[in-house]
């Protein structure tokens, strides 16, 4: 793409590493931001900027967060004995969308996917295996997409926590199989969380 600016040029490859955005798209993102007024312009740049410098990862639940903890993880009114193991903050934006649960989370930061290099030990599972230990935790709902690596998930996740008393459920099949939470209309999720069923009997039904 010839461009009339260099720096048009680098701002044009900049977007257009974001997903899904090609040249095309991305110089009509630049050009629209070079029709915004001068302030807010530096508003959206310094919003962009805060990102890398203020965004943190919650201790305790590997949510994305501007505190060490995160809102969800430090409120006393939700359910801290309920944890819903998701695999990434997508997932988890899914969920809270629905209102429909009130329990704390877990994000695992990806799913077990040999094809693609991802094992155990390179997901967040250790750190849960440990809040498991040190909180009481009445029950863990594993909440992966309906896919091979997503089961492969739930499965690794059940033997992992099978030593511990607890509930161990996933989500009921009202969420299609193949399909990620975070495109799951909410009333769809949300029911999928309020009927969700015990593991074991999940695997039966396969």
């Amino acid at each position: 793409m010839n461009l009339p600016s260099h720096l048009l040029e680098q701002a044009v490859d900049e977007f257009a590493k974001l997903p899904g955005v090609g040249k095309r798209t991305a110089l009509r993102y630049v050009l629209h931001l070079l029709k915004q007024d001068k302030t807010e312009l530096m508003k959206w740049s310094a919003t962009i900027a805060r990102l890398s410098e203020d965004i943190k990862y919650c201790s305790n639940c590997f949510a994305i967060s501007e505190d060490t903890v995160c809102a969800i993880c430090s409120n006393p009114a939700r359910d801290h004995t309920t944890i819903c193991v998701v695999e990434d903050i997508r997932d988890l934006i899914a969920i809270e969308n629905t209102s429909q649960y009130h329990g704390t989370y877990h994000v695992l930061g990806g799913i077990i996917s040999p094809i693609n290099g991802i094992g155990p030990l390179d997901l967040n599972i250790a750190p849960l295996i440990k809040r498991v230990e040190a909180v009481t935790t009445k029950e863990i709902i594993m909440a992966m997409p309906s896919t091979m690596e997503g089961d492969t998930t739930n499965f690794y996740l059940f033997k992992k926590l099978s030593p511990f008393n607890l509930t161990m459920s996933t989500l009921s099949r009202g969420v299609s199989i193949g399909d990620e939470l975070q495109y799951a209309d909410e009333v769809t999720l949300g029911q999928s969380i309020i009927l969700r069923v015990p593991y074991e009997s999940s695997v039966v039904r396969k």
